[in-house]
Formats: C-alpha cells, structure tokens, sequence
C-alpha cells in the first residue's frame, strides 16, 4: 500500500472537516426546524381547539335558542288551541243569535198577544171534549182539527 503523503492526509483532514461542519450545520438547520415545526404544531392545535371551543359555544348557544323556541312555538300552538276553542264558542253564539233574530218578528208578535190577552178582563169559559179544548169565541175549522190531530199524530204540538 501506498503511503499518503502529507500533503494528502491535510487534504483529506480539511476534506473531514468541511465535512464535519457541513453535517453540524445541516443537524443545526434540522433541529431549527423540528423546533419550527414544533411551535407551529402547537400553534395550530392551540388554533384547532380555540375553534372547537367555538364550535361547541356556538352548538351550545344554538342548543338552547332551539330549546326557547320550541317552548315559545308550543305557547303558540296552546293559545292557537284556546282561540279555535274561543272561535268555536263564539260561532255558536253568533248561531244563536242568528235564530233569536230570525224568532224575532214571532216572539213579538207573541208578546204583543200576551199583552192583549191580559188586558181583556176574563177569558171565555174553556170546554174538553176527549182531550181537546175548545174556546167558544174561536171557531175551529175541520182542517184546523185535522191539523192539530195531525200534529198530535207526529209528537208535535205547536
């Protein structure tokens, strides 16, 4: 084997030395940026967990605006329960009314009778044949009797 000669082995130990720093600045460049990627991996989780914090606050705040307006929807859905009930008594009053109104004429001309039948001092004397009464100063018609008998017949008496 051949022997290196000095100038060579100064060489090679320069070589070595070049060498050797490049490798400790390229582990330095590497360790700078683990230490980079690092911070930033903390950055983004810190980052990542203030919007789920976020996310959930929100979640939660829409949560409860969902809560409130069920409970405000169910109110509605009550009083609307308690105005159809409302609705419906007062469409049965206004058909009552309606009747009253249509009754009207016939209830004041029943009146204006009763009146007039007070104001007479005695009534004629009444007579019963088998059920039916007669008045004397009223004559009946056969078709009034056949009327009444009609009636009668039909459980109807008016």
């Amino acid at each position: 084997m051949s022997s290196l000669s000095q100038t060579q082995i100064k060489e090679a130990n320069a070589h070595l030395a070049a060498l050797h720093s490049r490798v400790a600045q390229l582990e330095g460049t590497v360790r700078e940026q683990a230490e980079s990627l690092i911070r930033k991996d903390e950055l983004y989780q810190a980052t990542l967990r203030e919007v789920a914090d976020a996310k959930d606050r929100e979640i939660c705040d829409l949560q409860q605006r969902l809560a409130q307006s069920e409970e405000g929807m169910q109110r509605l859905v009550a009083f609307i329960k308690e105005k159809d009930r409302e609705l419906e008594q007062m469409r049965h009053h206004s058909h009552l009314l309606a009747q009253m109104c249509r009754s009207r004429p016939l209830l004041d001309s029943l009146v204006s009778l009763m009146i007039e039948a007070e104001a007479i001092p005695c009534l004629p004397q009444v007579e019963e044949h088998n059920g039916i009464s007669n008045v004397s100063d009223y004559n009946q018609s056969e078709d009034d009797l056949d009327s009444d008998i009609d009636r009668t017949l039909f459980g109807t008496t008016v």
